[in-house]
């Protein structure tokens, strides 16, 4: 790990170096990130774990430095899935489902870093604009349902994204370690999806939107958590023409064992 961090440093300084000249040329500042890692492997034993994304501000003004008027928002967002949100009503003693709301494109997960407080960095119409933050996602409802009704499903969909770690906020987790240096911490949950996700940058200079990099990250599972997966995906009616064989089996025996005589 130490060594994957000095390469990073040093991956950044070079592009510190050479991201300057082309930034003094444009005459306006830049950015560049780098992962600590590229890939996440995921076993049976995966518990969740902390995600470093080094970065550089390019041409960086050192008079704004020095204020600590440059923030930097750092978004992890996994790949885009649809979702169904069913809402449950008591009817007569039960709870069934009574309603439900279809959406296009929801990020499977989405975890955000930041300098400060979200309203210390930029104001709400910058953060729609850019897309920044679970409420501002540009998620598409399947059914043409009235504003109240899709804001409701919307809600309960970010509640329940939220209540299973899937999409965070950490306010601090973007510290500069120089006045162009800076880190990021972001927090895997123990049920990330696999899939590509992607890393955004976001650099603002005085609440001025100023600009956006990004990078790539690969969630994967390993092992024979992996093999079954794969089996899972590629041979779906013999997976699970086997699992019902599996299931008989597994019901025969026990009864075997455990019936009276």
């Amino acid at each position: 790990m130490r060594k994957t961090t000095l390469a990073l440093v040093f991956f950044l300084a070079g592009a510190l170096a050479s991201g300057s000249v082309r930034a003094q040329q444009e005459g306006q500042e830049s950015i560049e990130i780098g992962l600590s890692t590229d890939s996440v492997s995921i076993t049976s034993g995966f518990s969740g774990t902390n995600l470093t994304i080094f970065g550089a501000l390019d041409n960086a003004d050192p008079l704004v430095s020095r204020q600590g008027r440059y923030d930097v928002i750092v978004v992890l967002e996994g790949p885009a899935r649809p979702v169904v949100v069913r809402k449950k009503t008591r009817v007569l003693g039960m709870w069934i489902n009574t309603d439900s709301q279809e959406f296009a494109n929801v990020p499977t997960s989405y975890a955000v870093a930041m300098t400060r407080m979200p309203q210390d960095i930029t104001n709400t119409g910058n953060y729609s604009r850019l897309a920044v933050g679970a409420e501002n996602l540009h998620i598409r409802p399947q059914n043409g349902e009235s504003p109240a009704t899709i804001e409701e499903f919307t809600k309960a969909l970010f509640d329940e994204k939220k209540a299973s770690g899937l999409y965070t906020e950490r306010v601090g987790g973007v510290q500069f370690l120089s006045r162009n240096l800076f880190r990021a911490t972001l927090m895997l949950a123990p049920n990330v999806p696999v899939g590509t996700h992607r890393a955004r940058a976001f650099l603002f200079r005085n609440g001025t939107f100023i600009r956006e990099t990004s990078a790539a990250l690969t969630i994967q599972k390993a092992g024979a958590e992996q093999r079954i997966y794969e089996v899972a995906h590629d041979y779906s009616f013999a997976y699970g023409s086997a699992a019902v064989f599996l299931a008989i089996i597994t019901g025969w025996i026990g009864r075997l064992v455990f019936r009276r005589d």
